[in-house]
């Protein structure tokens, strides 16, 4: 594994920037003081707060001028006291603006963890036709070149987001972290028995199915047919979420993409991580990845994007393509 590190401090970070972040220009939100922006549900207000990545590499550049976050937070962490007592104390002021820089620095004690429809592959009607674009996947194997581990953890089966993927060197989870789940084999027979009493064109994925209503002709009658659906089979002892423009039903296993990431992670031994994702199953990843030393959580926004994952996230990028972007300045 090619380890690139460029050590730590001010220096190694402004390097970086000059380096690796300047080219690019991607609409992102800020990350400093998150905590108050998380409790504020007013996305307009939040899309004309974004700025580019390269005004954030500023704002870094004007945070090392004056003892940068990282520091004061290394020297807490080896005093043992609070870098600045007059601070606030929440993730956010800790992690922030420095977290990204912590992760280029040392690629060879990082992670970079991804879903994948929505995130690396564009939203399309039929589910089918997705597909991640080329560019994206030549940066997903220059990243994997270079960090400790990058994967993806998708909805769909593991064969099939693997083929979707088309990264051989980049490791995959399927079915939202279940194919990770011992239990999860005894619920296949019940899914599949839920899934003959329901008339509605349903993606079998094994462990889950989902009633997309996407291109359906009044999706707000297809979604009120679906809430009933739902309700059967929260009553059959099935898991039930809506996503975007989707009804997932899963076996009530405590297997998720937050647990994904915790065993990912584990195996690899890291506890540094970026995890980038889209949909309302993505935040119990944000939610593994806030445990972390060093955790950035990057919602993929779009018209669709639910508010709750906007406003939890580090960072937010417009579309798959803005994640692009921000993954080439890794």
């Amino acid at each position: 594994m090619l380890d690139r590190r460029a050590g730590d401090g001010p220096d190694a970070r402004r390097q970086a920037d000059e380096g690796r972040i300047a080219p690019f220009d991607v609409a992102v939100e800020g990350v400093a003081n998150r905590a108050r922006e998380r409790r504020d549900p007013d996305r307009a207000q939040r899309r004309g707060h974004r700025r580019s990545l390269g005004e954030l590499r500023e704002e870094e550049k004007e945070w090392d001028g004056d003892q940068s976050a990282a520091d004061a937070e290394q020297r807490a962490e080896e005093t043992g006291h609070d870098a600045d007592d007059g601070k606030p104390k929440h993730r956010s002021y800790r992690m922030g603006m420095d977290a990204l820089a912590r992760l280029r620095e040392a690629p060879g004690r990082a992670a970079v963890l991804l879903d994948l429809d929505g995130t690396l592959a564009p939203i399309v009607a039929r589910p089918e036709d997705a597909a991640v674009p080329e560019e994206t996947r030549a940066v997903l194997r220059d990243l994997a070149g270079r960090y400790a581990l990058v994967a993806a953890i998708t909805g769909r089966p593991g064969a099939v987001g693997r083929e979707l993927l088309g990264v051989d060197e980049m490791e995959l989870v399927g079915s939202h972290g279940l194919e990770l789940a011992e239990a999860a084999d005894e619920w296949r027979a019940r899914l599949q028995e839920f899934r003959g009493t329901v008339d509605w064109p349903v993606e079998d994925k094994g462990l889950g199915l989902s009633y997309h209503y996407r291109t359906h002709e009044d999706p707000e009658q297809a979604r009120v047919e679906l809430e009933q659906v739902a309700e059967r089979a929260r009553d059959a002892g099935l898991r039930a979420r809506f996503g975007r423009m989707v009804l997932e039903l899963l076996p009530p296993l405590e297997a998720h993409k937050g647990t994904a990431v915790r065993a990912l992670l584990q195996g690899a031994g890291l506890s540094r991580a970026l995890f980038a994702g889209d949909d309302t199953t993505d935040l119990d990843a944000f939610g593994a990845v806030e445990e972390l030393e060093v955790g950035v959580t990057v919602a993929v926004d779009s018209d669709e994007a639910p508010p709750e994952l906007v406003a939890r996230a580090d960072v937010v990028v417009s579309g798959p393509a803005g994640l692009v972007e921000l993954l080439k300045s890794l």
